[in-house]
Order: C-alpha cells, then structure tokens, then sequence
C-alpha cells in the first residue's frame, strides 16, 4: 500500500479517485498547489499526485526527497512543470497519464472555433434578453477553408479527424510526420507555410524549451490577417502580450484559448467577487472576439474515469517494482 498526498485537489478529484475500490492505497487530499511553501504536507508519504499548476522545480524535489517521496504522479499528460533532470538527481521516478482521452480535448478545440465562428455565445446572450436580431452575428463556414494544426500527436490527430468531416483542407506541422495521417489526406507543411495558408491554427505541441511562446510577434505577423488562433496546449505556447497588440491592430481575427501562460494565478479558482489583477487575462476579456474557457478541455466523465485509473496503476507499477510506460525522464526532451 502506498501512501499519497494529492496537492491542487478539487471535489471532482476526490470523486473519482475515492470511488475505485481496484486499489489498496491511502489518500490525503490538499487543496493548496505543490510549492516549497507547502511541501512539509507531503512529509512521511511514498509519493505525492499532483496537477499542471503545481511546481516541482529543483528546490521542492529535493524537499520532496529530504521527506522521503520517491514517486510524482502527474493527474496529466504534460510534465512542463517538474524538473526532470533533478527528479533523476533525488531518484523521484515521474510518472503521468499520456492519454486520457485526445478526444475529449480535441473535441473542446472544436467548441472554441464553432462558437467563434458561429458566435453562438452572443446569439445565446441576445435571445435570453429577448433580442432576435440577427445584426453583427455574421459568422463563416469551414467548410472549404484551410485549418493549420501544429502537433499531430494524439489530441492533434484526433482533432484532424475531426475537422476532415467538415469538409476542410488540413495542413499540418509536426517534427516528426505522422504516415498514417498523410494517408487520410492530411498536407505536412513547414511551420512558416503553415502560418501563411491557414484560416484557422490550432495549437496541440507539448511545450518545451523549443515550443515557449511559438506565437510571437513575428509568428503572427506570418498568419494570414482575420485568422483565428486556438490554443488548448499550453498557455506558455502563446506571447499573451503580442496576441493582445494582434487582436488590437486587427491582424488577428479571432482567439480563443483554453490555457494561459498566467493561468495558475487564475484557473481552478472562484475568483468573481475579486478584482482581477491580471491586467492581460482582462484586457482579452474586453475583446468580443475572443472566448477563454478556464482549462475545462480535459474536463468530461470519460475523462476523469480515465486519469484515476491510469494513475492508480501508475501508483501500483510503482510499489510492485515494475517497468511502466508511463515514467518520463530526462531522455525523453532535449536539453533536460
């Protein structure tokens, strides 16, 4: 049995993870997020589960180790947020959910370009105050427009997928080509002809040193002007202050994120009787045509079912000594 502290713990987590009965390991939950501030709470345990806002840097995995944790099991499939080379160094194993559900996310993207294309969020407001006028809610069809999607991995070949059924031209970039998708159709292009050609660019590329802020001011002036950007990856893929100057300028057309590179001060949080001090997360909001949704592209039953169960076993390959293809190590990114 091994004994673990959960940190950035929600009521849906404790749910789900207290529900299944196929284990024998003890649980503490802690609301607070995983910090040095923080991590004497995990004192005494095997391993702690923690989420993507949590921050286990070289100070708190050595803490970590100095309180006798020996495995950090990721609710996720990122692992940005965990220093790798000093989990090796402190002899942390690392182990996370790689694919919970592509589509679930993949689907979520989809919501974000219909609802903008379509503004059906306004269309929703309107009618609730009895406004059937149909000015200023001019939307666009996909179908037929050139759809730019930059990782072909799990989320992002379910994501093509998804948008071949509306009859788009897919072009894509990605280090390492997927055949099976060149075979559906799918157009590999370099990075640059993909900013230029699409309509619509969605973000699925885990972010890396090589990935930090890929939409920059440079990579936007390349993107065709009206185009829409979506971005349910990671919010550090996005220069949030060079995507407010886009928007302001009218290059950009339209926006709509699921992740922001600030998110860890916001996200999770009730925070509607305070005032929000993040000057960029509120100037996007002014933007009508911009449309943030607050990390839920993961959030489904399926989903949830899916990241208890992966980490449980996460949990019992750990205490059982056996080989897991779910531990990430430095081996697995460049420059660790």
């Amino acid at each position: 049995m091994a004994k673990i502290a959960f940190f950035s713990t929600q009521s849906y987590d404790r749910t789900f993870f207290e529900n299944r009965t196929d284990h024998n390991h003890k649980f503490d939950f802690h609301e607070t997020r995983l910090k040095i501030k923080t991590v004497d709470l995990a004192r005494g345990y095997d391993g702690v589960c923690v989420f993507v806002n949590d921050r286990l840097n070289a100070e708190v995995l050595k803490a970590l180790a100095d309180r006798g944790v020996k495995v950090v099991a990721l609710r996720s499939a990122g692992f940005n947020n965990v220093d790798l080379k000093a989990a090796e160094e402190n002899s942390i194993k690392v182990m996370r959910v790689p694919s919970y559900s592509p589509e679930a996310i993949a689907e979520h993207a989809i919501a974000l370009i219909m609802t903008l294309a379509r503004k059906t969020h306004k269309a929703y407001n309107r009618v609730r105050d009895s406004n059937f006028s149909l000015e200023r809610l001019m939307g666009f069809t996909i179908h037929g427009k050139t759809v730019g999607v930059i990782g072909t991995g799990q989320i992002g070949k379910a994501f093509c997928n998804i948008m071949q059924g509306f009859g788009a031209r897919i072009v894509a970039y990605d280090k390492y080509p997927s055949d099976e998708l060149e075979k559906e159709g799918i157009e590999y292009k370099s990075l640059d002809e993909v900013f230029n050609i699409s309509d619509i660019i969605s973000l699925h590329c885990p972010l890396t040193p090589e990935t930090h802020h890929l939409i920059n001011q440079d990579t936007l002036k390349k993107m065709k002007k009206g185009a829409m950007l979506i971005n349910t990856g990671r919010g550090k893929l996005v220069n949030t202050a060079a995507v407010i100057e886009s928007l302001r300028e009218g290059h950009l057309g339209s926006l709509g994120i699921d992740v922001y590179e600030e998110e860890e001060k916001l996200f999770f949080r009730d925070l509607s009787d305070f005032v929000i001090r993040d000057n960029q997360i509120a100037q996007l909001m002014i933007f009508p045509n911009v449309l943030i949704t607050a990390h839920q592209g993961f959030f489904t039953q399926e989903s949830m079912e899916e990241i208890a169960r992966v980490t449980l076993k996460n949990f019992d390959d750990f205490q059982e000594g056996r080989e897991s293809g779910n531990e990430v190590s430095c081996k697995m990114i460049k420059d660790c």
